[in-house]
């Protein structure tokens, strides 16, 4: 029985270590990507290339595709260092795309909608780390109703209808914040299960830090859709 509770202890401790891991791997990647907005997006250098070949913006995305599907389907196959050099990368990237979207909204008007996500996204993943509810058939709908998302904003790419711009976008910000109570509830459920902080156990952590990541992107994006100041 004492054998028992201290192996249950221990699985315990490892599943907070991990947890933690996750949210300081987000945190250090949504750093990267803001410090690489602010510098690209404050370049006459880097403007200047855009204007001439704005092909970039598209090349960088095609990337970040590639990278992020490359990621997760290898992740457990390559080294931790590999995996953490990707996702570094991956937010550079990101940094990259949102360069240019920073260039459309005030200064204030993107602080101002950084932290509402930030709150926004504060409360929604503690729901889903201490809420006993399984979202299990909730983050099925939502990824149904994300892959509709996307469609819908392909085909107003082409009719840039207003309606469907702001149904997209407060759709959007219902869809990221329910999955990032879905995508916490998963990991902890995940770190939990596994329960060792070993080099699987630190890419498990990694990955969670990429799902939120991107919902907290995705979140702020939304959000800037809605409440931002255009320049």
């Amino acid at each position: 029985m004492a054998n028992f509770v201290s192996q249950q202890t221990a699985a315990q401790s490892a599943a907070a270590t991990l947890m933690k891991s996750v949210y300081m791997q987000m945190a250090a990647a949504l750093a990267i990507t803001g410090l690489v907005s602010y510098f690209l997006s404050n370049s006459v250098q880097f403007w200047t290339m855009l204007v001439e070949n704005p092909s970039i913006i598209w090349i960088t995305l095609i990337a970040q595709i590639a990278l992020v599907i490359w990621l997760s389907a290898r992740l457990v196959k390559m080294s931790m260092t590999s995996a953490t050099l990707l996702f570094i990368l991956y937010s550079a990237l990101m940094g990259v795309t949102m360069s240019s979207i920073f260039m459309l909204y005030t200064t204030a008007s993107i602080a101002t909608v950084f932290f509402i996500t930030a709150g926004t996204f504060l409360v929604m993943s503690l729901i889903g780390y201490f809420t006993r509810i399984d979202l299990t058939r909730i983050g099925s709908i939502l990824v149904m109703a994300l892959i509709g998302l996307i469609i819908a904003s392909v085909v107003n790419i082409f009719l840039g209808n207003e309606i469907l711009y702001w149904v997209i976008s407060y759709v959007g910000v219902l869809i990221f914040v329910g999955l990032t109570a879905y995508d916490t509830q998963k990991i902890k459920e995940m770190v939990v299960e596994y329960g060792s902080v070993d080099e699987m156990g630190h890419k498990l952590a990694l990955f969670g830090a990429l799902s939120l990541y991107l919902d907290f992107i995705n979140l702020f994006l939304y959000l800037l859709r809605i409440f931002g100041d255009r320049k």
